[in-house]
């Protein structure tokens, strides 16, 4: 470490052993300006133990976990703020990569065999993250939802419409049920002015991860199972609002499915702020069920049912005689939900209430009496009491059980409305 270029030691913290104390040299006064260099090697760690991952033409660095984060000097008058407002991030690679990171890329230039980078960082990025490499690039999606696709080989044209014109009928899905996400969606006094969102859809992302696996989290890899992707495996996973990691080696065909649980925590804002990701059931499964709702949209009429038949075969039958359901029970259970809310509340007011939550809460997160709020304004009904029915007890209930064990799928689908 260098502090106005002479060398600077640290020690760690006795109180927080993950933080290093400086101790700088001479005081720092108001409205001074100081250089603080810090120099890391990034190596990958023991499997399972980093999500940095690094190829030989390649290389992704995840939101957390690898940048250094100035904190606040302790004491009684100490100011400072985590993170600045506004910064700079500088990324230099060779000359024949393109890259993508958080923040506005503001300038791109090449000297030699490398190229530069720089992007200014906002407050509202949260964590900054850096993909780069020698992808093959190619734009799919439509006019109003452009889609960037970035693999380690190229793809099959054929392949690509296809898988194109899937995804854009899933965001649409999303779009419908959720309401329009858009990036532009700025908190007014984080940086500049409110901006409205665009007529078109802000673009996204899906980039090949460069090392498998290890771009793809545990806790979601359990979930996809409940949607049928892949079984238990992962293939796709959120880095930021626009950008989505992916295992395209299941094929481009099923691209759209296997990345509709990442897209769905997008629309759902869960990109805003990592504690999302950290909900206590029924909302835990919120985004599965989100990606679900894609899912139902592409397979056609019948998915509905298929899906949750798919779940009630995760909860015994026998747990209503159950102190505790276990987790993956529970995991079901609380997917399920979802579905139970659509049956008794009606598609329509369902969508009113998902959206009332989602647009009072994106940018500060949500909660379940966030979503029993919402739901009480749009039905006049007590919503707490079904979800006390559905989260106290073990089990499912009984008459939703019978309701999808007992009847068609075929039947039942053609009297539900299934897509938005």
């Amino acid at each position: 470490m260098e502090w106005d270029g002479q060398s600077l030691s640290g020690e760690q913290s006795t109180e927080y052993p993950r933080n290093t104390v400086l101790s700088l040299p001479g005081v720092w006064t108001i409205s001074s300006h100081h250089s603080l260099h810090i120099a890391m090697d990034l190596e990958t760690s023991a499997e399972g133990e980093s999500h940095l991952r690094f190829a030989p033409d390649a290389f992704f660095l995840p939101a957390e976990g690898w940048a250094p984060e100035l904190l606040p000097s302790r004491g009684l008058f100490a100011t400072g703020r985590t993170p600045p407002l506004k910064w700079n991030l500088t990324v230099h690679v060779p000359r024949d990569s393109i890259v993508h990171t958080s923040g506005n890329k503001i300038k791109n230039s090449k000297h030699g065999q490398e190229l530069t980078v720089r992007a200014t960082q906002r407050i509202v990025d949260i964590y900054p993250y850096v993909i780069a490499g020698r992808y093959v690039t190619k734009q799919i999606g439509s006019n109003r939802q452009k889609i960037y696709l970035w693999t380690r080989q190229a793809q099959d044209a054929g392949d690509l419409r296809a898988v194109s014109d899937s995804l854009v009928k899933t965001l649409g899905t999303y779009n419908s049920v959720f309401g329009v996400w858009s990036v532009a969606e700025v908190p007014s006094g984080f940086f500049g002015k409110h901006r409205a969102p665009s007529k078109n859809a802000p673009p996204l992302w899906l980039v090949e991860c460069p090392v498998m696996p290890g771009c793809f989290s545990e806790s979601a890899s359990r979930n996809a199972g409940l949607i049928g992707v892949n079984g238990e495996s992962k293939s796709s996973e959120m880095v930021s609002l626009d950008t989505v990691m992916i295992d395209p080696s299941p094929g481009v065909k099923k691209l759209a499915s296997g990345t509709a649980p990442a897209l769905a925590a997008t629309w759902l804002g869960y990109g805003q702020s990592p504690g999302f990701y950290e909900q206590d059931p029924p909302l835990s499964a919120f985004p599965v069920f989100a990606a679900a709702v894609g899912n139902d949209a592409l397979e056609g009429a019948t998915a509905r049912v298929e899906t949750i038949r798919r779940a009630l075969a995760m909860v015994p039958k026998n747990s209503a005689s159950s102190k505790k359901d276990d987790d993956t029970a529970l995991r079901a259970k609380s997917f399920l939900f979802f579905y139970a809310l659509q049956d008794r509340y009606g598609q329509e007011v369902f969508r009113k209430a998902v959206r009332h939550m989602l647009d009072a809460r994106r940018s500060s997160g949500f909660d379940l009496d966030d979503l029993i709020a919402a739901f009480d304004e749009e039905s006049h009904k007590n919503a707490a009491e079904f979800v006390r029915l559905w989260m106290k007890h073990p089990g499912v209930p009984a008459d939703f059980r019978a309701k999808y064990e007992n009847t068609s799928a075929d039947k039942d689908a053609s009297s539900k409305e299934v897509t938005p």
